[in-house]
């Protein structure tokens, strides 16, 4: 007796038999199946979208044409509404993207014009912009302010030795110290310079330049540390120690942390003979936002 699927009842006759190739055909791995036989309330796919497209995006409600989001072909939009993908809709009919829809005006405002956002907005909308993958936007975005800035400002800081790796130093000494002292602030001396040997008043009138070049056995009588918590420097770049400083400080501030500095004086190690290390140093004031000040003394 020959065992068969389908609506074929079971049959001895040998008209009824299946061919071994029949029988491999039957027994062959299911497809996957689609959202009807899987009893879900999906439609099968490719799906179909109207002109007019009612959105809503994080509970933001948007309404925008179907060719406006299929503007560049190599966007999540576009992929999402080329009918490949299923798109949820909400109790109204609307179609939900899970997302903060605060910025997606401006994203829809690019796609249907070209426009750009204020300059207050344009860090935000180039984090949405990214996430759905608009790289005209993007492009565009990265030439206009604050953002063209930004591009100068980290080529700058790839040229500064284990910047971010000093910066998270900072940080954790500030801390530590602000702990200790149960106070919402801590100081800390920073050395920032930018030569790459130290400078004497001695020096200057051998040398047309402020750089020079010296023997390894001479560069080796100059290598010392200042007696700093953190320090940065040297490095090959136009910008200068207080284009550093203001580095420094925005990019702490942008983690809730308020910097004032001071230059306090110099090093003024003595090295050989007459020379001695005129690297600047400066007092750091880390004063910590309430929100994060309380968070440190729970942690």
């Amino acid at each position: 007796m020959v065992v068969v699927t389908g609506q074929n009842k079971v049959s001895g006759k040998p008209d009824d038999a299946m061919s071994s190739s029949d029988a491999e055909d039957d027994f062959q791995e299911p497809a996957t199946p689609t959202a009807t036989q899987a009893g879900q309330s999906l439609p099968l796919l490719p799906q179909q979208f109207p002109e007019v497209i009612p959105l809503n995006v994080g509970g933001m409600y948007f309404t925008t044409r179907l060719s406006t989001l299929r503007r560049y072909e190599d966007t999540m939009l576009a992929a999402m509404f080329s009918g490949r993908h299923y798109i949820p809709t909400d109790a109204e009919g609307r179609y939900f993207i899970d997302r903060d829809g605060t910025y997606f005006g401006d994203i829809l405002n690019f796609l249907r014009s070209g426009d750009l956002p204020s300059r207050e907005r344009v860090r935000s909308v180039y984090k949405e912009a990214q996430y759905y993958s608009i790289g005209p936007l993007l492009d565009n975005l990265e030439d206009v302010q604050p953002l063209k800035g930004e591009k100068v400002r980290q080529a700058f800081l790839g040229l500064m030795p284990y910047y971010k790796e000093h910066l998270e130093r900072i940080i954790e000494i500030a801390k530590l110290r602000a702990m200790q002292r149960k106070a919402r602030f801590a100081k800390l001396k920073v050395c920032v310079f930018k030569e790459e040997m130290p400078i004497t008043p001695y020096e200057c009138p051998l040398f047309n330049s402020l750089r020079f070049e010296r023997n390894d056995s001479e560069s080796k009588l100059f290598e010392h540390h200042c007696e700093v918590d953190v320090s940065f420097g040297p490095w090959e770049a136009v910008a200068d120690v207080y284009d550093l400083l203001h580095c420094i400080v925005t990019d702490l501030s942008e983690r809730g942390i308020t910097v004032d500095h001071q230059c306090i004086g110099v090093c003024d190690k003595h090295l050989i003979n007459h020379y001695y290390c005129k690297r600047p140093i400066y007092e750091f004031k880390i004063t910590w936002c309430y929100n994060l000040a309380a968070k440190l003394y729970k942690a």
